[in-house]
């Protein structure tokens, strides 16, 4: 018997030296999504979708995670007018690129200093795109996630909300499904008390990132290049690089 699974491990092995596993197809083709169609997610494919979410695994087991499924058009809307209208004050105070004052520039680039992560020479320019409605913050998904991390989580709760994310992500993708990470919420629930106020959000969640989610229009899926990293790799007391 344990040399039939030997075998049979063995047989597997050779397998996956020229062949991708149906795990590993939905990770390299799955693609972000920013044109759907209208109709909408049946619910129980979200219900999928969260209990994929649930499944993650985070530290001690804490699941420092709450998600919100907003379907409702006018709440969607709504946030995205709060967005819209916070990101017209952040273009006032930031992007100097249209004004030559030297003050203005000083003092945008103090605030982009305060916020490296956020204001990101990629979140800087979409920041004006928004501003100016030129730039759709949900793509017109119909459904929308928002997840939230429990501040009180075991050692990093916003990597393990990034990690029922991507769960939720991968069970969307393979269902057919297209997604697509957005973060710009986050200005909605930090700057005001708003929609933390009618949707319920109290101590201790802090807004993470949402997820849009739709059925895709044509067929975005498929490898694309990505870039590749130096990896050191250490073994046998040697050292290599892998690229």
């Amino acid at each position: 018997m344990v040399d039939q699974e030997q075998k049979l491990s063995e047989t597997k092995i050779e397998q996956l030296k020229s062949v991708r596993t149906e795990t590993e197809d939905v990770i390299l083709k799955r693609r972000s999504v920013r044109v759907f169609q209208k109709k909408q997610v049946p619910e129980f494919l979200i219900k999928r979708m969260l209990e994929a979410g649930r499944f993650a695994p985070s530290a001690g087991n804490s699941m420092p995670w709450k998600f919100v499924v907003l379907r409702d058009q006018e709440i969607i809307d709504g946030i995205t007018q709060t967005i819209i209208e916070t990101c017209k004050i952040y273009k006032g105070l930031i992007d100097y690129r249209y004004n030559g004052s030297i003050l203005r520039r000083i003092i945008a680039n103090i605030i982009i200093k305060s916020k490296p992560n956020d204001l990101h020479p990629v979140p800087f320019g979409a920041i004006s795109l928004i501003a100016d409605e030129k730039l759709g913050l949900f793509h017109n998904a119909p459904t929308v996630i928002l997840i939230f991390a429990d501040e009180r989580g075991i050692g990093f709760p916003t990597l393990d909300c990034g990690i029922a994310g991507q769960n939720m992500v991968l069970a969307a993708h393979s269902m057919g499904l297209g997604t697509c990470w957005i973060g710009f919420p986050k200005v909605a629930f930090e700057n005001t008390s708003i929609w933390r106020n009618r949707l319920g959000i109290d101590y201790p969640y802090k807004f993470v990132s949402s997820l849009a989610v739709g059925f895709p229009m044509g067929k975005p899926d498929g490898m694309v290049a990505r870039p590749t990293h130096a990896v050191d790799w250490y073994e046998d007391g040697m050292k290599k690089t892998l690229y």
